[in-house]
């Protein structure tokens, strides 16, 4: 297995599609990276020399992903919450944040339904 920022990529796969394993890199910026590099897409990961995988990563090393991706997307979150946003108050309270409708969708960040008592009419 090819390690690339931290992660095993696997190599029975296209490097275009092993690429995308890599958190903040999806399949456009894979494109991007492999025409950059003069790395064919097309070619399996276990195919790949120590030349052409040291070429990518030098540049993987241009972009923001992994760790570091993750540490601004959660300092901002916490930014929007310390100011007071309506996006970090939605945070805050675990509702959807970017303009769905509540009262009857919304499980997935509100949580499990909440039985009520004497609902029936």
């Amino acid at each position: 297995m090819a390690r690339l920022k931290g992660i095993d990529i696997p190599d029975n796969k296209r490097v275009e599609i092993s690429l995308t394993y890599i958190f903040g890199i999806g399949p456009s910026l894979s494109k991007k990276i492999l025409t950059a590099v003069k790395v064919d897409p097309n070619k399996k990961v276990k195919d790949l020399d120590n030349d052409e995988i040291s070429r990518i990563s030098n540049e993987l090393n241009k972009y923001v992903v992994e760790g570091d991706l993750r540490r601004d997307i959660t300092m901002n979150i916490k930014n929007k919450m310390e100011i007071n946003s309506y996006q970090g108050l939605r945070h805050k309270r675990g509702l959807p944040v970017r303009g769905q409708r509540t009262n009857r969708n919304a499980r997935t960040r509100k949580g499990r339904g909440k039985t009520l008592a004497n609902k029936k009419k």
